[in-house]
């Protein structure tokens, strides 16, 4: 069965895209893609302020296309799988180098955060 896809206004595919044009939020949707993460699992990763990381994943939450969820003292972060851009967001994701090895060097560490 053959799954039926809306398509984007121009003007809502490039809202997606300018802010996947930027290299740090194009990694963290491929590493969402991969799994949720917490602000601080991203400033290790990617060796930021945290109100650097915050900056990030406001602007992709404000479009929608991350969704956050508090839990106790965290607030986890995870790709919107029901935003409308999101076929296209998941077409430029198959483009783009697997990103699960981070996450997997932050299990290593121990830096994984974990709220079971």
């Amino acid at each position: 069965m053959t799954e039926i896809v809306e398509k984007l206004g121009v003007t809502d595919a490039s809202k997606v895209l300018k802010l996947l044009g930027d290299k740090t939020r194009l990694t963290m949707i491929a590493i969402l893609a991969e799994d949720e993460c917490c602000v601080c699992e991203f400033v290790e990763l990617f060796q930021m302020s945290q109100p650097s990381v915050s900056q990030h994943l406001r602007k992709l939450r404000d479009i929608g296309l991350v969704e956050e969820e508090r839990r106790g003292q965290w607030i986890f972060y995870r790709i919107n799988r029901t935003h409308e851009a999101f076929h296209l967001v998941a077409n430029v994701l198959e483009h783009i180098p697997n990103h699960k090895e981070k996450l997997d060097m932050l299990e290593k560490k121990g830096l994984r955060v974990c709220c079971d």
